[in-house]
């Protein structure tokens, strides 16, 4: 692996990530002269469902992806041993997790910058016909100017836009899943990415997650009684809103991602 991306100019640095199936590696790019990530999966290891199913999907979902909020993907090869490289776009800045970790909550305003940025991103894939099925902090990346770079389409889906298309596939972590996923109910994938962006901003404001996933019957149930804030966070009433508006266990519901742009708290320039 090492020698054939040596010989397309690149020279492999550290290990930045690791997902299920794949490791992502920072990698220096001589043509170019600068640092890119190389995410790495090795056929002989992984699963035949993933082989067959998610794989391929991954590969043409991310060949076609055009958005400043979305990483961008450079080139694609794979090795006579069976490994598959994606040579992407580099997030220097790690993912919202680590850096609520290093720092604790963001404030409502940089929460605000940040969680535009990716709707934005979820917007221009629901709207390409595509779901995420996997958003979470950890794959919302920062570059080095704090801008959102959303990776990781491992078990994106594709949809006919304007259809009704139900999925029974479970995908994601249980702590961002919707109820309907948790359920095992034929579901519409683009509603379980809006609860996951609910999620998503309720982790950056409050620096930890709104329903404990130690215990999944239990975590239905708090699910269904709404979310709720601690007592130390002030927040604005439009920012509850919108927070309670995605984690809405009715699908019905909840908002499309379109009504999300619009929310006030989103349109509000400040």
């Amino acid at each position: 692996m090492e020698k054939l991306l040596l010989s397309k100019g690149y020279q492999l640095g550290i290990t930045i990530g690791e997902g299920t199936y794949s490791k992502v590696k920072e990698a220096y790019c001589k043509h170019q002269e600068r640092k890119v990530a190389v995410k790495i999966i090795d056929r002989q290891t992984v699963p035949k469902d993933f082989i067959h199913k998610f794989l391929p999907r991954e590969l043409q979902i991310v060949q076609n992806l055009d958005h400043k909020n979305i990483i961008k993907v450079h080139e694609i090869w794979e090795s006579e041993d069976g490994k598959i490289c994606m040579v992407m776009e580099l997030a220097e800045g790690g993912d919202v997790l680590e850096h609520i970790r290093r720092e604790g909550p963001l404030s409502e305003q940089n929460a605000k910058a940040l969680f535009r940025q990716l709707v934005a991103a979820i917007r221009y894939c629901h709207d390409s016909g595509i779901a995420h099925r996997d958003l979470k902090c950890e794959n919302t990346l920062l570059d080095k100017s704090f801008n959102v770079k959303l990776a990781d389409f491992g078990f994106a889906k594709i949809f006919r836009t304007g259809s009704a298309e139900l999925s029974k596939t479970f995908c994601g972590s249980t702590a961002y899943a919707a109820p309907e996923v948790l359920q095992g109910v034929p579901h519409q994938s683009v509603k379980s990415d809006i609860w996951s962006l609910g999620i998503v901003l309720y982790i950056m404001l409050c620096g930890h997650l709104p329903f404990d996933d130690t215990n999944i019957p239990k975590m239905l149930w708090l699910q269904q009684n709404g979310v709720v804030f601690p007592g130390h966070v002030e927040l604005s009433r439009e920012c509850r809103d919108l927070v309670g508006r995605l984690l809405e266990p009715d699908v019905s519901l909840r908002p499309p991602v379109q009504e999300v742009c619009s929310h006030p708290w989103l349109a509000d320039s400040q």
